[in-house]
């Protein structure tokens, strides 16, 4: 587990030291049932002309992400490190103040450092995200509302999944 947090932060430091418009973050607050709070950082990567124009407006970017979870009060409480990788697709749906609203969905991975977890048995440290939000568009910022669902896909029981809301803010640099 250490070397592949060591690897996925090595890469994003690189990708960091590369950056341009197809180059970004995002930070999402994340809340899930029975109290679950966590913090997910990512680094975005929006590869350009990877969609054809006449697909009116449908984009895609990839996510890696680290995510610390925490359940419970300070004297006994239960936290998961997860990392995870998923393709994004966007595709605009209106338009509030002449920006766009999209509305967002991607399956990708996760491995969790922790498959016990907020009083769950998870089964399996590999996981996938699952995800379906809203998203505004600032200009090269945009504030999106999320619902992410963490499950094994019935690979292995139990299987009782994990869900979030999550409230994020992302930019290009």
């Amino acid at each position: 587990m250490k070397k592949l947090i060591a690897f996925t932060l090595l890469t994003l430091i690189a990708s960091f030291a590369h950056a341009s418009n197809f180059h970004g973050y995002g930070i999402h607050y994340i809340h899930g049932e029975g109290d679950v709070r966590g913090i997910k950082l990512a680094y975005e990567y929006h590869p350009p002309d990877l969609i054809p124009d006449d697909w009116h407006g449908f984009n895609m970017y990839f996510e890696s992400s680290i995510n610390f979870w925490h359940f419970g009060d300070s004297g006994e409480y239960d936290q998961n490190l997860v990392l995870s990788m998923s393709p994004v697709f966007r595709y605009p749906v209106a338009s509030i103040r002449n920006k766009p609203v999209h509305i967002e969905f991607g399956i990708g991975v996760a491995l969790l450092e922790d498959t016990q977890f907020a009083g769950k048995n998870v089964s399996t440290h590999y996981q996938f995200e699952d995800r379906l939000g809203l998203v505004y568009e600032l200009g090269k910022a945009n504030v999106a509302l999320r619902y992410i669902h963490y499950s094994n896909a019935g690979f292995k029981s139990p299987n009782p999944g994990l869900d979030f809301l999550s409230l994020s803010y992302s930019s290009r640099f």
